[in-house]
């Protein structure tokens, strides 16, 4: 009867060894996907301060534009021909 215990007690110790090392293998893998979400966290801050600081850019640029009623606004739209100059008139010479 001793025997069975032995052979009883050493298979579970063979499981214990084995979920031992699956523990550890886990562990592992969960400190590396917590190491992975804390570089990921770092780089989405940093996207979003970059996101900002172009959304305060592109913000600064529109604060000077001219406003629509503005006069002195350029209407690039209907200026598709560019206006004669006497430079124009001339034929174009060929070296």
């Amino acid at each position: 009867m001793s025997e069975l215990n032995q052979i009883s007690l050493g298979d579970n110790g063979a499981d214990l060894d084995a979920v031992n090392a699956s523990v550890k293998r886990l562990s592992e893998k969960v400190q590396s996907i917590t190491e992975a979400v804390k570089e990921l966290h770092q780089n989405r801050t940093q996207l979003e301060g970059k996101i900002e600081d172009a959304q305060k850019r592109i913000q600064h640029i529109l604060s000077r534009l001219p406003e629509q009623s503005d006069g002195r606004q350029l209407n690039l739209l209907n200026e598709a021909t560019p206006p004669n100059t006497p430079e124009d008139d001339s034929e174009p010479t060929t070296h």
